[in-house]
């Protein structure tokens, strides 16, 4: 008997108003009762905000500055996109998808962890009593419990948006050093293992396959995913109204 099924979306690169259409129109789609996986890029350095962030702080850093830039419908801090890869898991209410008192921030972590290490990457989770904060407008100089780390430097970091009983959790996998974040060395650097999509991708299906008992299953954008995308981006994620909001 086969296990709950899980759609895996083709890996794509879109901008960032796309990008953030994309997922919240997978929330959309987990309320309604299907869960998708997808992994994704970037057309060019994007800064993407968390949704109480202030847009204006950003012109801080020289480097981050000139970045084109959206702001997320979930919470944190931003993060630069350029040279990592993107997730989004969205999962309906309930079980088998959700159980009362579980962190889908430390399970997904944990798969993630878990399949990096078949690659040849050793991470760790960061403890409970190991939050340190190195600067105020990166996610990834805010180490927080369950983020994945190498050594002393952060590689994975996810926030979530969980309206209806639903939940749409998004992070970045830092797969390299970027010129404009060059404090944060990556995967890359810590581990001298450069990573594929393809690589993550199959190695953390695999994992949700083996450990939780689920059947990944590829699978397509519905017309109608594909309307409804373009009408977010059309009234929130390419609007000043939304990404200038605060």
């Amino acid at each position: 008997m086969s296990g709950p099924r899980l759609r895996l979306l083709p890996f794509a690169v879109a901008d960032g108003p796309v990008n953030m259409a994309a997922d919240e129109t997978l929330l959309d789609a987990a309320a309604g009762g299907t869960a998708t996986l997808r992994f994704y890029g970037w057309t060019e350095a994007t800064i993407s905000l968390g949704y109480f962030q202030e847009a204006a702080a950003r012109r801080a850093d020289p480097l981050l500055a000139s970045l084109p830039y959206v702001r997320r419908p979930s919470g944190g801090e931003a993060l630069v996109h350029h040279l990592e890869v993107t997730y989004a898991l969205a999962l309906p209410p309930g079980p088998p998808w959700q159980r009362r008192g579980v962190s889908w921030v430390y399970r997904f972590h944990v798969l993630l962890r878990d399949a990096l290490a078949t690659l040849g990457v050793r991470c760790d989770l960061c403890p409970a009593d190991g939050e340190k904060r190195l600067g105020d407008f990166l996610c990834f100089l805010h180490h927080t419990p369950d983020d994945l780390l190498i050594g002393s430097s952060k590689v994975v970091g996810s926030a979530q948006r969980r309206p209806r009983g639903a939940l749409m959790q998004h992070g970045g996998i830092l797969l390299a050093q970027s010129p404009h974040t060059p404090q944060l060395p990556g995967i890359a650097g810590l581990s001298g293992r450069r990573l594929s999509v393809d690589d993550l991708s199959g190695a953390v299906s695999e994992r949700l396959t083996e450990d939780l008992g689920w059947t990944v299953e590829p699978g397509a954008w519905s017309d109608a995913e594909r309307r409804r995308i373009a009408e977010l981006i059309e009234t929130r994620y390419g609007t000043a109204a939304w990404n200038d909001k605060r």
